[in-house]
């Protein structure tokens, strides 16, 4: 059986050419980039050349690309390092996010809260998933430390407006984070507006998993989160991975190339197409997120009636691989926090059902997902 992996937001495959240019890196070229030797020199200036690249894509200085495990390391060091960094600069004790944030981002909040006594405030979304802009002027005061909002969210798709966002977070002085993981190879990092931070990961991007990084772009002071030998410029200490470090930098550049040679209106019309299907094809079936300002390979819904699982079981059976939300939850029974954030009840929240894929994903595989996604709701039914 051929899958059809409409799980793309989870993961993705490493990409030959990524895989081509680690290669030496993780051979001959095995040096630890900190030694001073000929080895870890050609190790460093590997490193340096790989940093360089991925600034270029990002439109920041190479000196303001922290090189991380991932994006949840990225999460924890933004929102942990800049909130203690603000604090000890004199910032109230106050982080404002979004009730949809990556559990990265929540979770380092929350530490936050009960370790260094700081006052977290959830911003409510809409029933899309938007940001309610009023609300968010309304959490912040002159000395909020620090503001985080995803440029895009990974279960729903929604875009936020970061805008609005960026306006309101400088209006009081607030620094801004935002988790740009799964907006990075859509949309240009370059022209996100002049945010802090900004969170990115390889293994949605055709790198392996376990790289990632953390763009500064203001060059905003961080507190590391890793002590050690203070590589990355005191800002995340342990031995760097230059193997990683070049396989994100092909990977982006990759991707950019996929971004220039595929227009975001055809995406856009491929994404809305396999959405009509599936609402046509599956009766009760409801779009999560926006309807429109939303990823380009992104379609999220609930099914009423049918447990999430079953249906996925159901799917993968067929060979359709697909996904309830966010891979950081599978497995877990709870109903979705950023659905019932949206207003969603628990049942409703418990049959989410998430489809993402890439440039390379044909109309025909978009088209034989819906209808077996049609054909095994139906049967989940009993009407099959």
């Amino acid at each position: 059986m051929t899958l059809i992996d409409l799980d793309q937001a989870a993961t993705t495959a490493t990409r030959r050419a990524v895989l081509e240019a680690m290669w030496p890196w993780l051979t001959g070229e095995h040096g630890n980039p900190s030694s001073t030797h000929a080895l870890g020199r050609r190790a460093a200036d590997g490193l340096a050349d790989a940093r360089a690249r991925i600034a270029a894509i990002a439109g920041v200085r190479p000196a303001q690309v922290v090189l991380t495990s991932g994006g949840t390391e990225s999460d924890n060091l933004a929102v942990v390092g800049l909130t203690l960094a603000a604090i000890a600069a004199g910032r109230d004790r106050h982080v404002v996010v979004s009730a949809i944030e990556h559990e990265a981002v929540i979770a380092s909040a929350d530490f936050l809260a009960r370790w260094h006594g700081v006052e977290v405030t959830r911003v409510p979304v809409d029933a899309e998933g938007v940001l309610d802009a009023e609300a968010l002027r309304a959490a912040l005061r002159p000395g909020t430390a620090l503001v985080s909002v995803q440029a895009a969210n990974n279960e729903v798709g929604t875009l936020q407006p970061l805008d609005a966002v960026v306006d309101a977070a400088r209006a009081v002085g607030a620094r801004v984070h935002t988790d740009a993981v799964q907006y990075a190879g859509w949309y240009p990092l370059s022209e996100l507006p002049p945010v802090d931070a900004v969170t990115i990961s390889g293994h949605k991007l055709g790198a392996p998993k376990g790289v990632g990084a953390l763009l500064l772009p203001t060059s905003a002071p961080v507190e590391p989160v890793i002590h050690g030998g203070g590589q990355e410029r005191e800002r995340r200490s342990g031995t760097e991975n230059v193997a990683g470090a070049v396989g994100l930098a092909r990977a982006l550049e990759l991707a950019e190339d996929d971004r220039l040679a595929h227009p975001l209106a055809e995406l856009e019309a491929q994404r809305d197409a396999f959405i009509a299907a599936v609402l046509v094809g599956v009766p009760g079936a409801r779009l999560t997120g926006h309807p429109a300002r939303r990823l380009p390979c992104h379609a999220s819904f609930v099914v009423p009636g049918i447990g999430g699982e079953p249906l996925l079981i159901a799917l993968d059976d067929r060979g359709v691989i697909a996904s309830s939300g966010s891979a950081c939850a599978a497995g877990r029974d709870e109903p979705s926090p950023v659905l019932l954030a949206m207003g969603h009840d628990p049942d409703s929240a418990r049959t989410a059902i998430r489809f993402t894929w890439g440039v390379s994903t044909t109309q025909e595989s978009l088209d034989t997902a819906a209808r077996e996604l049609a054909e095994s709701a139906a049967s989940l039914r009993g009407l099959g």
